[in-house]
């Protein structure tokens, strides 16, 4: 097949997934398409900093610098060699027909493909705690890119919350910066964390790692812990109020704080792609529906944390399974990938020791005030929440439409998965049975100038 004939195979997505599917793809003699937000390769775990920048990569990645450099080298040899077209500082906000409609320092223009892999990562899963919507309460997520791409601390004393690796990885990471964390507050017990120990054991190593990294927090982790009101005056956050696992309350002055629980699986793009969902009850999501290779039919694949959530190891392999499908699909001879699909069954067996051992706090959630902020964009509360799900039957998008909780500019990226417990308490059911938030373009806020070819 001719390189006019070729077909036309576009990858969203250039972290661990993507990269690794391109790579597969160039290696099968096809020259994929590449379009990511970020200014070069390499996703959020394995995030560029700005040229000139002194960090070096064993500070900003640690035990994966080695990894990160390799990723960044081979991407960039690639793209040089223009083996792959590669648009950077571009988004993809819609997608249909076979067209992609992508936002760029040009403004917008359209993609179309014949194949589509869809590797858009993860983000913070966030809970809403009274008081998180004031300011200086960023994401997990948010402090450790501005550590690694700027080299800074959001605050000056600085309290995080939340469970899950990224939890002490970041307090880890800003202690050995030079950041003053005054505390590293878990809502999972140790009671609950040890019940993941079994399968956490899949991968030893990593989790070795990740007590020596809780280690180094020494007495500034708390395990078990209630969080009760995140403090503030006109400046910002003053102090976050919590109760240790033995009851007693605490406050903790501070001008920062940082929240997570493990990841949210990017899934909009795919939505808007047609693929089916299924509610995952140990993650308390909606993920897409795909077969072990990431096929989810219609010639649309995904890879990565979009769909499964197994950190950048489990990604790369997801971006080669997803390329070899995608070969297999087209006809090609595609790589042998049997052994990845033996290491990624170890890998999901990890990943759902964490979801065991650092679950997301449904209880939590439920138990909110009825003047507790639930959707920062829209300012809707809590009891907003449970008085539209009394009149919208315990049905997530008709209780968007009555209290317009999800209906902001990140459109339910940081409210939904709390809103959903919410209605689910006040019907009476499962968080599965209330749905899930309708999707729709453009997924990211896109100035109406960018469509008139304005800029």
């Amino acid at each position: 097949m001719s390189e006019t004939s070729s077909p036309r195979i576009v990858i969203v997505g250039a972290g661990p997934a993507g990269i690794r599917a391109a790579v597969t793809l160039i290696e099968a003699g096809l020259h994929p398409v590449v379009i990511d937000e970020g200014h070069s390769a390499g996703g959020q775990i394995y995030r560029r900093p700005p040229a000139g920048f002194i960090r070096t990569p064993e500070q900003l990645y640690a035990s994966e610098a080695a990894k990160a450099r390799a990723l960044h080298a081979h991407f960039d040899r690639l793209a040089e060699e223009r083996r792959l077209t590669y648009c950077a500082r571009s988004s993809v906000i819609a997608t249909h027909g076979g067209r992609l409609h992508v936002l760029g320092e040009g403004g917008v223009q359209v993609i179309g493909y014949d194949r589509l892999i869809l590797a858009t990562g993860a983000a913070d899963r966030v809970a809403p705690v009274p008081g998180w919507q004031s300011a200086g309460v960023y994401s997990l997520g948010a402090a450790q890119i501005a550590l690694k791409a700027q080299g800074v601390a959001l605050g000056r004393r600085i309290v995080l919350m939340g469970s899950g690796p990224l939890l002490t990885l970041v307090g880890a990471q800003l202690l050995k910066a030079g950041a003053d964390v005054a505390a590293v507050l878990d809502t999972s017990p140790w009671r609950q964390q040890m019940r993941g120990l079994w399968q956490l054991a899949a991968r030893p190593i990593v989790a070795l790692r990740g007590l020596a990294l809780r280690a180094r927090l020494g007495g500034r982790y708390h395990a078990g812990v209630a969080l009760e009101l995140i403090e503030a005056d006109g400046s910002g956050v003053t102090a976050l109020r919590w109760r240790d696992a033995g009851g007693r309350q605490r406050l903790t002055p501070c001008d920062m704080v940082g929240m997570g629980w493990h990841l949210r699986a990017e899934t909009h793009l795919a939505d808007l792609a047609g693929c089916a969902f299924t509610y995952d009850e140990q993650w308390r999501q909606w993920l897409p529906k795909t077969d072990l290779m990431g096929r989810a039919g219609n010639g649309v694949y995904l890879a990565g944390d979009g769909v499964r959530l197994l950190g950048a190891d489990g990604a790369e392999i997801a971006g080669r399974l997803a390329a070899a499908a995608c070969l297999a699909d087209l006809g090609r001879p595609a790589p042998s990938l049997s052994a990845d699909l033996r290491k990624l069954a170890r890998l999901e067996r990890f990943a759902r020791g964490l979801a065991c051992a650092f679950p997301w706090p449904s209880q939590m959630v439920r138990a909110l005030p009825d003047d507790a902020i639930v959707c920062r964009c829209e300012n809707v509360t809590a009891g907003a929440v449970r008085e539209s799900a009394d009149f919208g039957g315990g049905e997530a998008n008709r209780v968007k439409s009555l209290a317009r909780v999800g209906m902001g500019r990140c459109q339910g990226r940081y409210c939904q998965l709390a809103a959903v417990e919410l209605v689910a308490a006040q019907a009476g059911c499962a968080p599965g049975a209330v749905g899930r938030f309708r999707g729709q373009a453009p997924v990211r806020p896109a100035p109406i100038g960018a469509f008139l070819g304005k800029g």
